[in-house]
């Protein structure tokens, strides 16, 4: 057997040594856990609030418009800091263009804004 192919087999044997102790241990908590399911343990419980109708319910589409405007900028930041630390390097040319990019950014923030969707409630 060939040096590289040893290598991998060693990382193998580790994956199914990882495996076979989560597995292990998953099997040895449910061996030896208490099992006494009661109708207050199974009831959902959310923040506090005694559930008052069934599990399903219809969320408002105004909070995932809010997240994906979330996403959007977050994406923002993960592009702005890296052009940050190399601004001096490109130049005239990388700030033009990062200009250009906030001033999207910006006229959608604006756009949303306008159209309410940055109301919470």
């Amino acid at each position: 057997m060939s040096e590289f192919f040893r290598e991998y087999l060693i990382v193998f044997f580790f994956i199914l040594l990882a495996v076979a102790a989560v597995g292990g241990l998953i099997g040895l908590s449910s061996a030896i856990r208490p099992n006494r399911p009661s109708k207050g343990k199974i009831k959902n419980y959310e923040s506090g609030v005694d559930p008052t109708e069934g599990g399903w319910s219809q969320s408002q589409i105004r909070y995932y418009i809010f997240a994906l405007l979330f996403v959007m900028f977050d994406v923002e930041a993960v592009f702005i800091f890296p052009w940050a630390t190399v601004l001096e390097e490109l130049g005239w040319f990388g700030l033009v263009e990062m200009v250009i990019f906030i001033f999207i950014l910006a006229l959608g923030l604006g756009y949303a804004w306008r159209k309410g969707v940055l109301k919470w409630a």
